[in-house]
């Protein structure tokens, strides 16, 4: 059996967003040798906190260039495999975004990979898929394990659960998914002190948000507004559409109409530190919060994936790379770039 301890690792981030899924294995002695990433206040977000700016449009990376690496990662686009995106799977171009990752694979063999979606990807909808998914990496020779994990029970306030797909080459020992901490949690941890008046909703939002959800009601569905307390244990899912109206996760005040979370709140929602910039504003910072992965999740898979297959690079002071050039396919790139 091949095993693949005792070395040092480097990885790539893939559909990067702003670093949720890179922070904890760079942290724990990896080091992050390429970045992608398409939407431009993402990669304005990464760029502050990383040093370097993501290569844009994956579909116009010439992969057989890219460095070489241990340990893949990618938060691939979950719309395509949503409600919010009616489930549209491969039929939507964002679904098919999966088979860029695939050739990668394919082509470069890293001894592991971590892909996270969310988990209406394993559902009955989106069966074909799923299983497409799994035959297509178990093809480029993996061996596959997932497991839906929830942030609420690894120390985060907040009700997400997602699917995370690690795969080894074969030969290898099979990954075991970390045990939950079931940590005590409250919402009221992660609440700033002071906020401004901007985030409370006006009268005439509130009013809407409230009618909506009595209209929701007679219907018989259960879309509308959920409202919680500083000593709620956790909240729903935040979504990246909370820069809409917020309705998913409001705050009580007492005497005051409720208010959304500020970004910070939904930093710290999300398990990133107060060290991480936030350098967008509140829409864009909204969106990027909403879409990312939950830190504290992917540390407790990060941990188990360096002790079971690498050994840590020591700790390092600075998270800071030096910047990659973007690789392009010139077969294929346009003349002005997408980005």
């Amino acid at each position: 059996m091949n095993e693949l301890k005792n070395e040092t690792f480097t990885f790539i981030d893939l559909f990067a967003g702003i670093g949720g899924l890179r922070i904890p294995f760079e942290k724990l002695g990896g080091k992050c040798v390429f970045s992608c990433e398409i939407d431009k206040h993402c990669r304005q977000t990464y760029q502050a906190n990383f040093g370097e700016v993501p290569f844009g449009n994956i579909r116009l990376l010439d992969i057989s260039k890219l460095p070489k690496h241990d340990l893949l990662l990618a938060g691939f686009p979950c719309q395509a495999f949503s409600i919010a995106g009616h489930n549209k799977g491969f039929q939507d171009e964002r679904g098919s975004l999966f088979f860029e990752i695939r050739e990668i694979l394919k082509h470069h063999q890293p001894k592991v990979f971590l892909l996270e979606n969310v988990k209406g990807l394993t559902h009955s909808r989106q069966r074909d898929e799923w299983e497409i998914m799994l035959s297509s990496l178990e093809d480029c020779g993996y061996q596959v394990n997932y497991q839906t994990l929830n942030a609420r029970d690894f120390g985060l306030p907040q009700n997400r659960e997602r699917v995370f797909i690690v795969g080894t080459r074969q030969g290898n020992k099979p990954f075991i998914f970390p045990k939950p901490t079931y940590q005590s949690t409250k919402l009221g941890n992660i609440l700033e002190s002071k906020v401004e008046s901007k985030y409370t909703l006006t009268s005439r939002l509130w009013k809407y948000t409230q009618e909506r959800k009595k209209l929701h009601k007679k219907k018989g569905n259960g879309f509308g507004y959920s409202l919680f307390t500083p000593n709620s244990p956790y909240t729903s899912t935040l979504s990246a559409r909370y820069y809409k109206d917020g309705a998913e996760i409001l705050i009580e005040q007492a005497g005051n109409i409720p208010r959304r979370l500020t970004p910070r709140e939904c930093a710290r929602l999300m398990g990133f530190a107060d060290s991480f910039k936030i350098v967008v504003s509140d829409t864009p910072a909204y969106k990027q919060f909403g879409n990312s992965v939950a830190v504290n999740v992917i540390r407790s898979l990060a941990k188990q994936i360096i002790k079971r297959y690498f050994t840590p690079l020591p700790l390092k002071k600075s998270n800071k790379f030096q910047h990659l050039n973007p690789i392009i396919n010139e077969t294929h790139a346009p003349t002005q770039l997408p980005w």
